[in-house]
Order: C-alpha cells, then sequence, then structure tokens
C-alpha cells in the first residue's frame, strides 16, 4: 500500500483548504437567487396539460375553453412545435409534446402562457383531450411477452439495452465444484426520487435576432442547447443558455423538462415567459431512479475466497430512454462490487414500460447492483462462518487487480483498508430511553426501549468516475488576469453547473494555487463558453478542475514570457520568486510588463476509455474508480416495526481532498441519500399511476432523522488525475443503503430482500415476485 499523500502547505484559499463558499452566506439567509426568483417585465407565466393516463391514444385535443379564457396568450400543442418534435439525452426518443399517444402518467400534452400563474393553470385544466385508454405495459413479464405491444417505436421488443459481462466460466462443472458454499437471492429496488428541494425553473427571453436567451436550472447548459436547437428550429448559436441558481439535482435536471416548452411559448408570444413546477408537477416531469429486480448467485470456496458470480440485473426504464443505456453499462460493469472474482457471468438490461422515465440519480446503476451484491456478501460471510468484513477484505480488489471486464487498476484501490477503517471506529454509546428521543419513533415516545435490538452492519462499494465506454468526455474553461485598480484579478469562466457540490469554491481554489493570487471571480455558467459536460458522474472536479488548472498555467506561462521571466518562476502569495527563492517581484509589477490581459481557454480530456465488447463485456472502459465503505449502526422495535439509524460511518479515499469540509459534506449527504433508499424513499407506482407525489407522502430523510455520521478520508493519490484527486459525491450513496439494511437485518434475524423497507417488512418480510 502506497504512503498517504504529503501535501505541500497551500496558498491561505487554495487547494487543500476548506473556504467559504461564495453563495453559502446568502442561502443561509435566503438572499441567493434561484431560477424559481427569475423575472423580467412583461413576462408571462407557463403551465402544462399532462396525461392522467399511463397508456391511451388521444383522440382529439380542444383547446378552444382555454384559448378563451382572459389573461391567456397561447395554448400550444405538438402540431405548433416549429422544429422536430422529439428530444432526449442519448436517444431522440421522447416528444415535446404527446403526439397520438400517451406512454406514462404525466407525460405533457399541451402548454400555456398566461399574464398570471393561476390562469395558466386554470386554463390548461379547461383543455379538453379525449382519450382511448389503453391497459399499460408495467411490469418485466408484460413488457417482454412474446405478444406484448410495443411501448415505444424506437425502442422494439420493449428493452433499451443488454450488456453482458463474461470472464472465466462460471457455468464450468470444475468451476462450481471448487465452491463449497453457494447462496443465491433475488432482491428489488423501489423507485428512487431525486426530491431537490428547487424545483424545475426557467425564464425564456425571446432575442431581437429571433433567438432565445434561457435561463435556466440545469445540470448539462449545451446539451440542452444541443436539444433544444432541432425542437425550435433554431440553429445552436441562436439558443443561448446561462444557468440559473439551482436548488440540488442528483441527475434530475439532466433531462429536459421544461426547457422546450417555455422557448416555444416565448418565441410563440413574443414575450419573456416563466415556468416553475409545483411539487407534484415536479415528480411527475423528471426522471428517477431505475426501479430494479436482481437475480444473483455467489459460490465461495471454504478459505473464503469467491469462485465466482452470476447475475441477472433489470432495470425498469420507464416509457423513454433518457440514460437507460449508460445505467445498464454501469450495473453490469460494477455488478460484483470491488471484489476479485475469476468467473463471472452478469447480464443487464434496461426495460422500456409505461411506468415514469427513469434515468440519471445519484449513483448510477451502482446503487441497485450493490444492495444485491453487499446482501450476497453477508449471506456467504455467515455460511462460511466469517465476520463480514474479513470475508470482503479476504476478497477485496487491490491496485494491480482486475475487474470482471479484465481492467486492471492502475491506481491506488485501498477497499481493504476502508472497511478495517469503519469497523474499528468507536461504537456509539445506547441510547438512554428515560431521558430522550433518540430511540425508534423519537420524540413521540413509541417505544420505552421494551423491543428495541441493536444492530451493526457493513457494505463498501464502487462507483466508476466520469463517463465511460469511449465518451470524447472533456470540460472547457477560459481564465483571463488583468489589473484592476492597480491589482491583480484573475476570472475563471466554465459552463460546468454548480448544483450544490461546490465547484464554485473549487474553480477559485486552483486559480489562486496555481497563479498565486488571491482576487479570482467566477463569470456566471452559459453557452459563451465551450461545454463542461455535465454535473454528474462525479466527474467536474477531475474535468473542469483539470480544465481550470490548464488554462491557469497557460495564463502563467505567457505571462512570465510577457515579463521576461523565467519560465520557471513561480507565482505564490502576489509575488513571482525564481526557483531558488529569490523574490523576482510583484504579479501586479508582472502584469504591467506584459502590457495588457492575458486570456486563454483550453479543453481538458480525462484518458481514452474504451467501449465494451458487446457479447463479452471486456474493455477499459472506465477512466477511474471511487471506493467507500460504511458501518450502520441501527436501534430496531421489533415489535413496533420501527427504526432508527443510530450512526453511519464512512471510509472513503478520495485521492486528494481538494476542499476537506466539502468533501466531508457530499460524504454525509451522499450517505443520509443513500439511508433515505433503505428506509423511506420511494415513488409508489400502481398500474403506471404516480400516487404519492408529495412531500407528504414522498419521505426524504430531514435533519430529526439524521444520524451521527463520522468521516474519515484517506488521501491516496491517482497518478492520471490532475492533483492525484478521485471523484466523490456518488460512492458514498452507493454503499450507504446496503449497510443500513445489513444492520438491520443482523438486530431481526430477517432476511430483507427489498428497498425501501417498510414497517410491515420488519413483521412479515416481502419477498421479490
Amino acid at each position: 500500500m502506497r504512503d498517504r499523500a504529503t501535501v505541500t502547505a497551500p496558498p491561505v484559499s487554495g487547494i487543500g483548504t476548506s473556504p467559504p463558499r461564495p453563495d453559502g452566506i446568502l442561502k443561509v439567509k435566503g438572499a441567493f437567487a434561484y431560477a424559481s426568483d427569475l423575472w423580467a417585465d412583461g413576462m408571462l407565466w407557463g403551465a402544462t396539460l399532462r396525461s392522467p393516463h399511463p397508456r391511451a391514444r388521444i383522440l382529439s385535443v380542444d383547446i378552444g375553453a382555454a384559448l378563451a379564457t382572459p389573461g391567456v396568450e397561447a395554448v400550444l400543442t405538438h402540431a405548433d412545435v416549429p422544429g422536430r418534435n422529439l428530444y432526449g439525452l442519448e436517444t431522440t426518443d421522447t416528444p415535446v409534446l404527446a403526439e397520438g399517444e400517451v406512454r406514462y402518467h404525466g407525460e405533457p400534452v399541451a402548454i400555456v402562457a398566461a399574464d398570471h400563474p393561476e390562469t395558466a393553470r386554470r386554463a390548461a385544466a379547461r383543455i379538453a383531450v379525449a382519450y382511448d385508454v389503453l391497459d399499460p405495459v408495467v411490469t418485466e413479464a408484460q413488457a417482454l411477452a412474446p405478444d406484448a405491444p410495443t411501448v415505444n417505436p424506437f425502442h422494439p421488443g420493449n428493452v433499451v439495452a443488454r450488456q453482458p459481462v463474461r470472464c472465466g466460466d462460471p457455468d464450468d462443472d470444475a468451476v462450481r465444484a471448487r465452491a463449497a458454499v453457494v447462496v443465491r437471492g433475488r432482491y428489488a429496488l423501489g423507485m428512487q426520487d431525486q426530491a431537490p428541494l428547487g424545483p424545475e425553473a426557467a425564464l425564456a427571453v425571446p432575442g431581437e435576432d429571433g433567438g432565445i436567451d434561457l435561463y435556466v436550472a440545469t445540470q448539462w447548459l449545451h446539451v440542452d442547447q444541443r436539444q433544444l436547437a432541432p425542437v425550435l428550429g433554431l440553429p445552436e448559436d441562436k439558443v443561448r443558455l446561462t444557468l440559473g441558481g439551482i436548488g440540488g439535482a442528483f441527475g434530475a435536471r439532466e433531462d429536459l423538462t421544461l426547457q422546450a416548452h417555455v422557448c416555444l411559448l416565448a418565441l410563440h408570444t413574443g414575450k419573456p415567459v416563466k415556468m416553475v413546477y409545483g411539487r407534484e408537477e415536479s415528480f411527475l416531469g423528471h426522471v428517477h431512479r431505475h426501479p430494479a429486480t436482481l437475480d444473483y448467485e455467489h459460490g465461495a470456496d471454504r478459505d473464503g475466497k469467491l469462485v465466482y458470480v452470476k447475475a441477472r440485473v433489470v432495470l425498469d426504464g420507464g416509457a423513454y430512454a433518457s440514460t437507460t443505456s449508460a445505467v445498464v453499462g454501469n450495473a453490469a460493469v460494477l455488478g460484483v462490487g470491488p471484489y476479485e472474482v475469476p468467473h463471472v457471468a452478469i447480464e443487464s438490461i434496461g426495460l422500456v414500460t409505461n411506468n415514469p422515465p427513469c434515468g440519471a440519480m445519484r449513483g448510477f446503476g451502482a446503487v441497485q447492483a450493490c444492495f444485491a451484491y453487499e446482501s450476497q456478501m453477508d449471506r456467504v460471510a455467515a455460511e462460511l462462518g466469517l465476520h463480514p468484513v474479513e470475508f470482503r477484505q479476504r476478497n477485496a480488489l487491490a491496485e494491480g487487480g482486475a475487474t470482471p471486464t479484465g481492467q486492471v487498476l492502475d491506481s491506488p484501490a485501498p477497499v481493504a483498508e476502508i472497511l478495517g477503517i469503519v469497523r474499528d471506529l468507536p461504537m456509539p454509546a445506547d441510547a438512554q430511553p428515560r431521558d430522550t428521543g433518540e430511540l425508534p419513533g423519537g420524540y413521540s415516545y413509541s417505544t420505552r426501549g421494551e423491543g428495541v435490538r441493536r444492530g451493526v452492519g457493513y457494505s463498501v462499494g464502487v462507483k466508476n468516475i466520469a463517463f465511460s465506454q469511449g465518451f470524447d468526455d472533456y470540460s472547457t474553461a477560459r481564465v483571463r488576469l488583468e489589473l484592476v485598480a492597480g491589482e491583480p484579478l484573475a476570472t475563471v469562466h466554465t459552463a460546468a453547473a454548480e448544483v450544490g457540490q461546490g465547484g464554485v469554491t473549487v474553480w477559485t481554489q486552483i486559480a489562486r494555487t496555481e497563479l498565486g493570487l488571491d482576487a479570482v471571480v467566477l463569470e456566471t455558467a452559459d453557452t459563451r463558453v465551450g461545454s463542461a459536460g455535465s454535473t454528474s458522474a462525479s466527474r467536474q472536479t477531475y474535468v473542469s478542475g483539470g480544465a481550470v488548472r490548464d488554462a491557469c498555467r497557460l495564463v502563467r506561462a505567457e505571462l512570465l514570457a510577457r515579463a521576461g521571466l523565467p519560465a520557471d518562476a513561480v507565482l505564490a502569495g502576489g509575488l513571482v520568486t525564481a526557483a531558488d527563492g529569490t523574490v523576482l517581484g510583484g504579479i501586479a509589477d508582472a502584469l504591467a510588463r506584459a502590457g495588457e490581459p492575458i486570456e486563454r481557454t483550453t479543453e481538458f480530456r480525462h484518458r481514452a476509455t474504451f467501449p465494451l465488447d458487446p457479447v463479452t463485456g471486456q474493455g477499459d472502459a472506465v477512466v477511474q474508480y471511487s471506493f467507500c465503505a460504511h458501518r450502520a449502526v441501527v436501534d430496531v422495535d421489533v415489535e413496533l416495526g420501527l427504526v432508527k439509524v443510530v450512526e453511519l460511518a464512512a471510509a472513503q479515499d478520495v485521492g486528494r481532498a481538494m476542499n476537506p469540509q466539502a468533501i466531508a459534506g457530499q460524504v454525509q449527504g451522499g450517505g443520509l441519500q443513500g439511508m433515505g433508499l433503505a428506509l423511506t424513499e420511494e415513488i409508489v407506482v400502481r398500474e403506471g399511476h404516480v400516487v404519492n407525489g408529495s412531500f407528504t407522502d414522498y419521505l426524504i430523510p430531514t435533519i430529526a432523522d439524521a444520524p451521527a455520521m463520522p468521516v474519515v478520508l484517506l488521501e491516496y493519490p491517482d497518478p492520471h488525475a490532475p492533483y492525484g484527486l478521485r471523484g466523490v459525491g456518488e460512492a458514498p450513496t452507493v454503499s450507504a443503503a446496503p449497510a443500513v439494511v445489513a444492520a438491520i437485518r443482523a438486530a431481526t434475524g430477517l432476511p430483507l430482500v427489498r428497498i425501501p423497507l417498510r414497517p410491515a417488512d420488519l413483521v412479515a418480510p416481502a419477498e421479490v415476485p
């Protein structure tokens, strides 16, 4: 194992420190401008009419009553789309407005613009749509039946993608004979929602050139631009996007939601139009995490070494493709977890159904697989009489090991170490039932401790970082250095969406480190600069951070050349210093000699990845892996079916802690989101209908539910990454839910094969059909 990174003293607010977020005080005070706060003089308000049916033919749409409503200026249907009535993040298969058929509950059918939001909503309700309601396709059996109706014509057979991964031969009799212990299990996960507190919102302003300016909460400005231009019938340079303030994302803002609708209304009326979703519409209007059914078989020898793993993973993508293909790929590539297994056969499948569309959510395919393989690891360990951590450590991947796709890990992979760290952390004290509300049921005092049992569970997960399988994954950054009022000022401009992850802090930290000055400002993210890719896949610090670093280094080199200073001079603390430590002058003096501002734009690409073989799933598909381990401690009232998560401890290798405080927050936030999946968070869908689209019925953990969350960060630099850093944000969500469920199993002795758990599951556990 490598020694931990040696970090030299950084600038006051450079990398390795935890400076305050520039937007932090505004958000705490309620003064931050979110996209829902956007305003323009004379603007109209948009509203959407959505299908009440998961599957139906549209026989007619009568907009007369809506148009006659006072204050209404436009009512549009698919016939009013000037360009292509289709868009899609990976596959162009999703109508802007339903045409001929609706395929899920909540699909947009028509849009309205009016002078008041309530007028727009009332007018939308007055649109008369005649439907021929059809039986929806909502289960795997229905979707794959030989006589199944085709849900979406772009996906015959109701399958978006299949991805096998095979190495060795787990069906060989000699291989199977070495497995002294064989465990089979079927697992399921419900449909989790990203549930960002900030709803979808945008303001579209028609331009004098016939184009459109869109201010929007999104995760990827340029991919929105690419999808919108053909819909609006405009060239891309006339579709200009600027990032609006975002109140959380977690994948919900990768796909288009209201972007096309608000632009269509603005172009049609010639006036600015604003749209903001309410909470119920938000639940209907964006994609969710794929629900999944997973069948696993693990074989291990008597020495506690895995011999083979077989798995079939079925992911329900809903009516449209979104990112289902990539999620399917991730579930296959990461399907055995961070373990060395010589014989593997995995098949991952993404279905099309009349359920709500599913796409990106934090963890992206790895979450579903981790719940299943970690449940299996606990069961195999029990059969072998081994501690669950010891069994995992015996099989843990390490640097130099190979994944089931044949990719050799050429950077640190301290899987065994992080497991040992969480195992060895001090245990939390028992709750005092007569004095606090720390028992299950909280301050309602549902229990006094009579039926409460404590359980401890462990999990470790793996997540790929950045876009994989040959995707051209890059980011662009522009850096300008100039004198303002006699003082040097650096300006950083990227299109990277700040969704709460802290990029607005890290970009300035990098610029301060590379340019040796504290005065750094950020331009608003927009499409005036090249693409930064999506704020997803735990990639922005890696890719956009690399772009900012490289642009700063180009600026520094140009400054030194223009000012006649040595090329190896160092910029630090506002000074230019020779390699031997001699101070050569101030940065301000060097800029004055340079004569004019220096600006450089550059693109950063990580090392190449490659597509998986379509038959074997072999290939170097991943640029970097991230590992996180959790230990959960729970108290369970086994009589009332109540759970209290007492502690959720994590250990994670972050390569280089660019901003330690922000990273700890990412690990804790990801863990809490995984805890929500384990215990409470599920979009309930009955025969295709969403029945709990509100925060009254969709329950996300609050601060009252948050347990103690100690975090241990390791810094083993990845030699291939900028500053040695490793993506952070998703891996904690991957491993948290299995640890919580493992702890509940330990407390109750129940199998618990489906999440989220319900109180009834702790009395009569559900089986997966």
